[in-house]
């Protein structure tokens, strides 16, 4: 894969993420923290919905308060004082008045200041669910397709471009971004293994899912022809995409793989590349001041990306919409086990949306036999399984209790609402 020599300099960067990470709050400044949270790795499932909710019910909320004082006096020697309050709630600045603290007044009168009233659940709420004011991390460039997917999950929200999945968890940890929305699968290419592996190695929680049509064009600089193009760019998925429709178009030219779509738009435009096209969507055309040679050019119209929407901590499940349960686990006795643990679903009529299977990193091969000695040996996996029901389900409940019979490992990323949003293959991303 080619990397780009220009990488883009408004996308968050791990070098960031550092200096950030280091500029914590200091001495001068109070920080509130209120955290319901237990260790996904003692999994355990409550006798009823109460008990679970009782322990799915995280909730954390990081609040500064900052206070500025000046004093100034005047002929008459009245000092007169003011104080801006300024507090933030999920990393957003808000007035006093919004969190009910009581105003602390340096006056004669008074022996010593009045203390805050207490901070009530309201005040530790998370941001509004329609995305305003929201900071949404995504991989990628202006224009790229993850950003698009951003858009539609988090309405009028900020968009925080990084240069790697890696950042983007990084930066919802660290307080720089509230979400994160990234690519987990392709109707197309595939599972996106890269994202599940950092789903374990994080501690975030999938809040929410979005669905977004893949709608590819032809990009190159204005006045470029096709006959005078001698390669493409783009990402490789997008590369394998269109294969066949370059080949209709009369593109037998050479085609290749940068790390994202809307980033081989800007690579063309940056270094104003004549003999170059990149393949991207419509909106990094408008970005970047290129031209659509062809539009639609992918080989099936069905083209699908599944996002993720990733959150510091977890919603509460509910029963009275769509929901769907995302779950990792890992067992030490071979495939048999395998077939029960889908059987505990299976036998509660609770269907199975995908299953991934990736190599457990810290035993990647197992010996057969107890006694350690032979030659065959096995893989060691872990599994992903995403199935459809809410974790306030009863039948969810016992289903996870089945499994962590047979599981060495059990963790749920995620309880969260099914994206039901219908779509078209025609559909323009945007």
């Amino acid at each position: 894969m080619t990397t780009l020599t220009q990488p883009p300099s408004n996308a968050l960067s791990l070098s960031y993420l550092l200096k950030q990470h280091s500029k914590r709050p200091g001495p001068n400044r109070l920080t509130v923290k209120c955290v319901y949270a237990f260790e996904p790795t003692s999994f355990g499932i409550g006798s009823n919905r109460v008990d679970w909710q009782s322990s799915c019910a995280i909730l954390s909320s990081k609040v500064f308060s900052e206070e500025k004082s000046s004093a100034s006096s005047n002929s008459t020697g009245n000092n007169n004082s003011a104080a801006d309050n300024i507090a933030a709630v999920n990393g957003h600045k808000t007035a006093v008045t919004d969190l009910n603290l009581v105003p602390i007044n340096g006056s004669a009168d008074s022996a010593k200041p009045l203390p805050p009233k207490p901070l009530t659940i309201s005040d530790l709420s998370p941001a509004p669910m329609h995305g305003s004011q929201l900071r949404v991390a995504y991989q990628g460039v202006p224009g790229a397709y993850s950003e698009a997917a951003a858009g539609k999950a988090y309405p009028n929200c900020e968009a925080i471009p990084c240069d790697q999945f890696e950042v983007a968890f990084q930066a919802v940890e660290l307080w720089i971004a509230d979400r994160a929305v990234l690519p987990v699968e392709n109707s197309l290419g595939g599972s996106i293994h890269r994202n599940y592996d950092l789903l374990l190695r994080h501690r975030l929680h999938i809040v929410g899912e979005v669905q977004l049509p893949v709608h590819h064009c032809l990009l190159a600089l204005p006045g470029v022809r096709k006959e005078y193009l001698s390669r493409v760019i783009s990402h490789p998925q997008a590369l394998a995409q269109c294969e066949h429709t370059l080949t209709k178009l009369g593109l037998n030219v050479a085609r290749e793989a940068v790390d994202d779509t809307a980033g081989a738009a800007e690579f063309v435009a940056v270094n104003c590349l004549r003999d170059t096209a990149a393949i991207a969507s419509a909106r990094a055309a408008e970005l970047y001041g290129l031209q659509v040679l062809a539009d639609g050019i992918q080989d099936d119209p069905s083209n699908v990306t599944r996002f993720v929407m990733l959150a510091r901590e977890p919603i509460i499940p509910r029963t009275d919409r769509p929901f769907k349960t995302s779950i990792v686990f890992a067992h030490d006795k071979g495939t048999s086990v395998l077939f029960k643990v889908l059987s505990a679903f299976a036998f509660r009529n609770i269907s199975l949306t995908k299953i991934e299977s990736r190599p457990h990193r810290n035993r990647p091969i197992r010996l057969v036999d107890d006694a350690n000695v032979g030659t065959a040996k096995h893989f060691e996996y872990l599994f992903y399984v995403d199935f459809e029901a809410s974790m306030a389900d009863v039948r969810a409940q016992n289903a996870l209790a089945e499994v962590q019979e047979f599981t060495s490992f059990l963790r749920v990323l995620g309880s969260y609402p099914m994206d039901m949003t219908p779509w078209t293959p025609s559909s323009r991303g945007n």
